[in-house]
């Protein structure tokens, strides 16, 4: 009887390990369905990569030169409407206001654009150290609106280019739709 009610136990404990296994393996495929993306979206371009860690890496490890056109900062409001280009890479004598974190509706004038560190120095942003020095404080130049730009030569030529395109790129996205198109599908 003993052995007997042995057997029924371990029948009756395989029975429940193998429906506890049942169960998580309906939760996983679940989880899977879920997790799935919609077939319907694509990427803008297959050639791009998606990847967080190649995408950190390429950021990381950019150059000089790349680390310059992803340090732009969006002008004020003047500005765009006045050159109709939205953000410029950020140089040295541009004259900015902080829109965000500690420092926020501070001005003053780029002194340093610090490309190693992802940051730029703006005079009288300071703090005094232990030691009674003081140093700059480094500003993301996201967190900044550029309210009057230095201009030379290749600066004037980058902001006529980028009016350009834009202005290109309005006026293709205008014609997209005329207005008897849009009254036809009304109906």
């Amino acid at each position: 009887r003993v052995r007997e009610r042995k057997k029924m136990k371990r029948r009756e404990n395989i029975c429940v390990i193998s429906e506890k296994i049942r169960i998580r393996r309906n939760k996983t495929l679940e989880k899977r369905e879920f997790l799935k993306k919609p077939a319907a979206k694509m990427k803008y371009n297959p050639r791009v990569t998606s990847s967080r860690r190649k995408n950190r890496k390429a950021h990381f490890t950019a150059s000089s030169s790349e680390r310059r056109v992803i340090m732009s900062s969006p002008l004020s409001a003047d500005l765009r409407q006045k050159y109709n280009v939205r953000s410029m890479p950020i140089r040295k004598d541009d004259e900015v206001q902080i829109v965000r974190g500690t420092y926020k509706g501070r001005e003053g004038k780029v002194v340093q654009v610090y490309r190693r560190k992802w940051v730029i120095h703006i005079e009288r942003i300071t703090r005094e150290k232990v030691n009674g020095t003081t140093v700059n404080v480094g500003v993301q130049p996201s967190k900044v609106v550029i309210t009057k730009l230095r201009l030379d030569k290749d600066r004037k030529s980058l902001l006529e280019r980028k009016a350009k395109g834009r202005a290109a790129a309005d006026k293709e996205k205008g014609t997209k739709f005329t207005s008897e198109d849009i009254m036809q599908n009304v109906d």
